[in-house]
């Protein structure tokens, strides 16, 4: 009997660890039908069929027992992070900072989009209309998400 209570408690050890640590790896799974297997062979063969019965009767309320109490949600609280995140990557939009119309020049080659300077400040930028190769005079038309929109400047000829 000792052994098939030890089969019986390694079979519901693998099987929470299937639901809570190793969900959809199934080797939790596996290793919990060989163990409830076994202490189900051990009953039937060593005590006979009313010992065998009454083991898989226990398996199955115990299992049931064990994934209820694996699936609540107050299981996973414990495993769920507590901590927030109240920084971004980008704690200041390009317009909090620039205004439509505002000038500088492309980094990089805006195909479409690119990197431009404004002010001393380097922004992620989409070009308007067509490609706009680098150190080009830009203006800005406007913003999307995080990045400027910007049109090339018509040069004036003299």
């Amino acid at each position: 009997m000792f052994y098939i209570a030890l089969l019986i408690l390694f079979g519901l050890l693998f099987l929470l660890a299937e639901l809570v640590l190793l969900p959809g790896v199934s080797i939790g799974a596996i290793l919990s039908l060989l163990c409830y297997g076994s202490s189900i062979y051990l009953a039937f063969a060593g005590h006979g069929a009313v010992a065998g019965t009454v083991t898989i009767a226990i398996i199955l309320v115990l299992s049931l027992l064990v994934i209820v109490v694996a699936l609540r949600a107050k299981t996973w609280q414990r495993f769920s992070l507590r901590q927030e995140i109240r920084s971004s990557s980008m704690p200041v939009t390009p317009a909090e900072v620039l205004k439509v119309g505002e000038r500088g020049t492309t980094v990089s080659r805006l195909s479409p989009m690119g990197k431009v300077e404004i002010d001393g400040h380097t922004y992620e930028a989409k070009s308007q209309g067509p490609y706009i190769d680098p150190k080009r005079a830009v203006e800005v038309v406007g913003f999307e998400n995080f990045s400027v929109v910007v049109r090339p400047v018509a040069e004036r000829s003299n």
